[in-house]
């Protein structure tokens, strides 16, 4: 070959863009959604017909919902600031530009929720005049009249649907990840949507008319189901069942009279469409491993957003009796598809002999350089999947194998998994990840004197953990945003997170033993292997106390620590340049301690 290029860099690997959130018009002429293809998130629009995005908002910060008018006039657009999550509502003209401010108050939330039919009202849940268990109100477009439809209380309550007649409407009372419950409010009336007391957690809802709807639950089962309830009677009854799956994120397609939804197992998704006249459920085969979100348009054509562990954020379309068309082709920078590494699902027993789901990395033998790195996910109630990630591929494209754990507590293994994170943060996932470890080493995948250990949020946090209380094992270590005490951590998180703090975490005072126990700091003097920290200044799930703290005992014990703090961002990386600076920091520590 007359001319040899030069590796990728990590620059490049960055430069795929990540799509936030999409909507499709009434008339499914045009896609909606935001994305950072210009470095920062604004809003973009594509015409069906053209396929060629052009951009709609010049902000340059995150938006959380895209609600377009069915009249066509406007689009609700919902912004936060510098990652702050404080969700401010918008209205957007159709050809973007100057935005109408619709619900904004400063240190406020606020969640579009629907927009009636005829566009005129807008129903929203926010955190103001009750920041803790949330109110839920309808908006009048015209006047700007609030009409409360619903005051929180118990737990956090989120508007969860409205009826097109906008006469009903669904909320759901959080008390935890797994405890959540549903009720339709109608005629003045509170009804329950569940057969009894037990503890559960229920899905989304649609109306389906005659007085009846449908969602998702496991009350008394294991995986979520479709159900069917009455609002009459109060009745509810399963519908449909998958197997070891988790059914949720259902739409109803009002015109072709089906229910569609995803389905959960393991690090993959697949969707049904359940046919309501016939009773019958029938796979729909998917474009990726893993769907983000998806629309189901009145033609009954889908639009799904996802991606595959080698594949990045892409959207693409389905009309009815026709194979999957892409929308977009998001790709790595001077990458080869072909080059892009998938992961190998492997299955390994713990230290109690539950099973656990892992992915794994391999690097190509010609570049492998022997050293592993260890990702625990965050949550800690999610799991990793086979969706893609640049700094996997940034990782394995130097060299390294990389080893991302389902630990319990982990989505998408059913509820029991899933609970068994619950008032145990430190104890049965930090060991369901020594277990991999351990693993690996037997494998001879990963040698014991050349592992490296990196993580964010819960994973940050665990990284801390297993940094003090398993020192032997790590080369360096990096948190990226990760509580380091959870006595601090329970005090400063979210207002609206502050009712599920007790079964998700614990009780600091009657849990005050085991919280102590499961605390990073608790180990300090252990953590003696190099740390890189990093945190978003405007974070508010871990908020930067967390680190600070971390950083000056570590500093102050004399623990090698570099920390990095970003002024604009906030849990998450959503600026171009700030995530690509933030990596290329951590490959450069990593090759620094090999």
């Amino acid at each position: 070959m007359p001319v040899k290029f030069q590796e990728p860099t990590v620059e490049q690997y960055f430069r795929t863009f990540r799509i936030g959130t999409f909507a499709v018009d009434e008339a499914e002429t045009r896609l909606l959604f935001s994305a950072n293809m210009d470095g920062k998130v604004n809003v973009w629009a594509l015409d069906l017909d053209r396929g060629y995005p052009y951009p709609l908002t010049t902000l340059g910060e995150n938006c959380g919902v895209l609600l377009p008018d069915p009249q066509g006039r406007y689009v609700v657009a919902a912004f936060d600031k510098d990652g702050d999550e404080n969700w401010q509502a918008y209205a957007m003209p159709p050809a973007g530009g100057q935005l109408e401010p619709l619900l904004v108050a400063e240190g406020e939330k606020f969640y579009p929720v629907d927009l009636s039919k005829d566009g005129r009202y807008l129903y929203y849940t926010t955190s103001q005049g009750n920041a803790t268990f949330l109110n839920s109100y309808r908006l009048d477009l015209e006047t700007r009249e609030k009409t409360l439809l619903h005051e929180g209380a118990g737990g956090p309550t989120f508007l969860a649907g409205v009826s097109p007649s906008g006469q009903a409407f669904a909320t759901g009372e959080a008390y935890s990840n797994t405890i959540h419950f549903l009720y339709l409010h109608k005629d003045g009336r509170r009804i329950p949507l569940r057969r009894g007391d037990e503890p559960h957690s229920a899905g989304t809802p649609q109306f389906l008319g005659g007085g009846g709807g449908g969602g998702g639950g496991d009350e008394g089962d294991d995986v979520h189901y479709l159900a069917r309830f009455d609002a009459a009677s109060g009745n509810v009854e399963q519908l449909a069942k998958v197997d070891g799956h988790d059914l949720h994120s259902l739409k109803l397609h009002r015109e072709g009279h089906a229910l569609y939804m995803l389905a959960m197992h393991g690090v993959v998704d697949r969707m049904y469409r359940y046919d309501i006249a016939k009773g019958a459920l029938e796979e729909i085969p998917l474009p990726y491993d893993t769907v983000d979100q998806y629309h189901v348009g009145k033609s009954g054509t889908l639009y799904v957003l996802g991606r595959s562990a080698n594949v990045p954020f892409n959207i693409s379309m389905k009309r009815p009796g026709e194979d999957w068309r892409p929308l977009t082709d998001n790709r790595v920078l001077g990458v080869a598809p072909e080059s892009l590494r998938d992961a190998e699902v492997v299955r390994y027993k713990s230290f109690d002999g539950l099973e656990i789901e892992a992915l794994l990395f391999r690097p190509d033998p010609a570049k492998a350089n022997g050293y592993t790195v260890l990702w625990p996910h965050g949550g800690p109630q999610w799991a990793e999947r086979k969706s893609y990630r640049s700094l996997f591929q940034i990782l394995v494209a130097a060299g390294y194998v990389v080893f991302a754990p389902n630990f319990r507590g982990s989505t998408g293994y059913g509820t029991r998994f899933m609970k068994m994170v619950e008032r145990d943060w430190g104890h049965g996932p930090r060991l369901d990840n020594i277990a991999g470890v351990e693993w690996l080493i037997e494998q001879g995948i990963a040698r014991r004197d050349k592992i490296f250990l990196i993580g964010g949020s819960y994973g940050g946090y665990m990284t801390l953990l297993l940094h003090g209380r398993h020192p032997e094992y790590w080369r360096a270590c990096v948190d990226i945003f990760g509580p380091s005490n959870l006595f601090t951590f329970y005090e400063s998180v979210p207002e609206h997170w502050k009712p599920m703090m007790d079964q998700w975490l614990g009780n600091p005072e009657r849990d005050k033993e085991k919280l102590t126990e499961d605390s990073p700091i608790t180990y300090l003097k252990n953590m003696t292997k190099p740390m890189l920290v990093i945190q978003g200044a405007n974070d508010p799930r871990v908020v930067k106390a967390e680190s600070d703290q971390i950083v000056a005992a570590l500093r102050e014990q004399g623990t090698e620590v570099e920390y990095m703090v970003l002024e604009d961002e906030g849990h998450g990386f959503s600026r171009v340049e700030n995530e690509i600076a933030v990596y290329r920091r951590v490959l450069e520590f990593l090759e620094r301690h090999r």
